[in-house]
């Protein structure tokens, strides 16, 4: 199976909402937002978040959008988040999510900086993957959300 990864631009906000709204359907204790809330964006919200602080990487099976990843890199900051990683169930076992997360490491708007993302506690799969990256679990646990049972864990790259 072949996949073409590709850093996104506003011109990509269909395919980033339609590969984010199934991520939210397939795994909604991943992710801090939820899919009604996302549902009800209009398409302005995600034409400024396909061209956001920090690339947008979509990975693409017959130009079909399977998988993603995101950095959040605050200017004023010197820390980077790494935030949205999803692959479709179909797709995975395949080293998607290794590209992706490999690339949004290497690329320019991540270098010197500290990137910080979170896992879902219980995630061993992506727990693993993160690690073999180079990250440690902080030790820091939080819910995902407001009101959720669910709790994710920090790990950290310096």
């Amino acid at each position: 199976m072949g996949f073409a990864l590709r850093v996104i631009t506003s011109d990509d906000w269909e395919a980033f909402r339609a590969v984010r709204l199934m991520a939210l359907a397939n795994a909604p204790e991943a992710f801090g937002a939820t899919l009604a809330d996302a549902t009800a964006q209009p398409p302005q919200v995600w034409r400024d978040r396909s061209a956001g602080a920090g690339p947008v990487i979509l990975a693409f099976a017959d130009d079909e959008p399977v998988a993603m990843g995101g950095l959040s890199v605050p200017p004023e900051s010197a820390d980077a988040f790494v935030w949205g990683m999803w692959v479709e169930p179909a797709s995975r076992g395949h080293g998607v999510a290794s590209r992706i997360l490999h690339d949004l490491l290497s690329h320019p708007e991540a270098a010197g900086r500290s990137l910080h993302l979170h896992v879902t506690h219980g995630n061993d799969t992506a727990r693993r993957l993160y690690e073999r990256l180079g990250f440690t679990d902080t030790g820091e646990s939080q819910p995902l959300r407001d009101g959720s049972d669910v709790r994710i864990a920090a790990m950290r790259r310096d």
